[in-house]
């Protein structure tokens, strides 16, 4: 609750650094840590070093004023006399000269040489020649060499103390003190650390510089997002890709597929697609085609068929700024609407044939009325008897009575009505024998009714003087035989084109159902899914008669006869035609 509550004061985001910025800041930060920590390291180690070679110095000069003869008589002399000499004459001495001369060669801190009780026979101070050392001497006075940081009068230093030997070497008669004061040290020390200071202001710049260059790169390629707004994307994208009823398509500005959820992978029978290309995927070409539409007219819309399934794919052009994002492909199963629009043509048909009906009927009783009106009353009932035997109305459908279903006899009736409004003869032919009963009108409506449109649409647009429409229907136990013919112009070309989506003869489609290429080629899908199929038997001539369509409907058929007489089935195709 407290971060909801958080999230929910206006301005609190705004009041919070940038991702980018808390980047930049932190691994500057780090970048300074490691900057300071090697300085630091290389700091200590370099003083170690300047030390240690500095006592090493200190050292070496001792030594060698130790070994010095004219060093070694003077201090035994002075070790084994009663008194020492005054302040003034030890001022005056050799030693003093010796180790002054010493110290301003070598840059020393001091020189000291004392006698066998520690007292100085010579100091960079001369007030203090004749007073014993500050620091311990006994180490040395025992005949040890000694090389340790100690501060005296001087200040703190690292120093040498070596014993002076005896002419005889058997015992120590006095000591030589040199240091180096330690502030020359860390003089080294600094002069030493001030190329890696440089070296890491340098390499922090440059960190700077690519941390900023990176920041930039960041919030170019998170299109200057913050993680917590690309957080809520992704559980948003979850959210609506899989929860929506529509397949979603993302396609990068390069072509490759970024998502593909699973309603889309099912609908266009796809698998893990995510990574490719999409101009590779086996899909309808009208679907890759639609890119190139979409980036021109800014949204396209293509219909297709795939698999049984009748899909409205459209594409939409993504722009985020001066950004370009790509594509969405939107799928939707147009199946049902289109198999209800298909039974609705139907239904609609039906019920206008209702409605001439009951006009005809209307008609009919009139004239029977007034006949009785005027005492008519045996030509009236000739009037009914012959009503009662031919019906209301008669089909507009030249040997309708071949159809025993009363499905079949209503559909196609309906159709003989919009056949004849348009000029168009719809006729069965004489082969046509059904036994049994419609027991899948759905696939049967579909497969028939494109058929039956088509070929009036080719008699409607052919230059025969007349306009028909033959049909044949044959039954095979539980398989409906389907046979269509026109009097249009035929098919030209390629014979295997009024079965590729899309195709259309029509100028002008009267909605965005129809005409747009998919009554065939859903007929076929329809027909092979149930194991039959439907195939162009004779592609026509100009000026008629016109293609010949067949299709095989399995399993679509009920027999309502123990009969088992056989049936024989003559091949589609090579009926007489008229």
């Amino acid at each position: 609750m407290r971060w909801s509550a958080t999230r929910g004061r206006p301005g609190a985001r705004r009041r919070r650094l940038a991702f980018s910025t808390q980047t930049l800041l932190f691994q500057m930060g780090v970048l300074l840590l490691v900057i300071l920590s090697t300085a630091g390291l290389y700091v200590w180690l370099t003083y170690q070093r300047l030390t240690m070679e500095t006592e090493s110095r200190a050292l070496a000069v001792a030594e060698s004023i130790a070994a010095d003869t004219d060093v070694r008589s003077q201090v035994a002399q002075l070790s084994a006399a009663a008194s020492l000499p005054s302040n003034a004459e030890l001022r005056n001495g050799t030693l003093e000269a010796i180790g002054e001369a010493i110290r301003i060669r070598t840059r020393a801190l001091f020189v000291v040489i004392t006698d066998d009780d520690g007292i100085r026979l010579s100091h960079p101070t001369p007030s203090l020649l004749g007073k014993k050392v500050s620091t311990s001497p006994l180490s040395a006075l025992s005949g040890k060499e000694v090389v340790e940081e100690q501060s005296g009068t001087l200040g703190p230093s690292a120093r040498a103390k070596v014993p002076i030997w005896a002419a005889d070497g058997r015992h120590v008669v006095g000591e030589v003190s040199v240091g180096f004061s330690t502030q020359d040290v860390l003089s080294s020390a600094g002069a030493a650390i001030a190329p890696i200071l440089l070296m890491g202001a340098g390499a922090l710049l440059i960190g700077a510089l690519a941390s900023t260059f990176l920041g930039r790169r960041l919030r170019h390629l998170t299109l200057g997002l913050e993680p917590e707004e690309i957080s809520t994307l992704v559980q948003d994208q979850e959210v609506v890709l899989y929860g929506v009823a529509e397949g979603v398509i993302g396609i990068a500005a390069d072509g490759r597929v970024t998502v593909c959820n699973a309603k889309a992978r099912r609908l266009l029978r796809l698998g893990d697609v995510a990574g490719r290309q999409f101009g590779s995927l086996s899909i309808p070409a009208p679907i890759i085609d639609l890119m190139k539409d979409a980036g021109v007219t800014g949204g396209a819309t293509v219909q297709v068929v795939v698999g049984p399934s009748v899909l409205l794919v459209s594409a939409r052009k993504v722009i985020r700024g001066n950004s370009d994002l790509g594509w969405v492909l939107t799928v939707l199963d147009r199946t049902q609407v289109e198999e209800l629009s298909r039974q609705l043509d139907a239904v609609g048909a039906l019920s206008t044939a209702l409605r001439i009906q009951r006009h005809e009927f209307a008609n009919r009783l009139h004239t029977a009325s007034g006949l009785l009106n005027i005492g008519q009353v045996d030509e009236a009932a000739r009037y009914l008897q012959q009503t009662l035997e031919t019906g209301p109305l008669k089909y507009p459908v030249e040997h309708g009575d071949r159809l025993q279903d009363s499905y079949l006899q209503a559909f196609v009736g309906a159709k003989g009505f919009q056949a004849s409004e348009r000029g168009v003869l719809l006729r069965v032919g004489s082969g046509t024998l059904i036994r049994g009963s419609v027991s899948d009108p759905q696939d049967i409506t579909t497969v028939l009714g494109n058929l039956i449109d088509n070929a009036i649409e080719a008699a409607v647009h052919g230059t025969s003087s007349t306009r028909w429409v033959e049909l044949e229907l044959l039954s095979e136990e539980e398989t409906l035989h389907l046979v269509v013919a026109d009097s249009g112009n035929g098919v030209t070309g390629d014979l295997d084109l009024p079965f590729v989506e899309g195709h259309t003869t029509r100028e002008a489609p009267e909605d965005s159902v129809h005409g747009q290429g998919l009554g065939l080629p859903l007929s076929r899908r329809i027909a092979r899914n149930r194991g039959g199929d439907v195939w162009l038997a004779s592609p026509g001539q100009t000026g008629g008669p016109g293609a010949v369509f067949c299709a095989r409907l399995p399993h679509v058929l009920t027999l309502t006869t123990t009969a088992t007489d056989s049936i024989r089935v003559r091949q589609p195709g090579t009926k007489k035609r008229g």
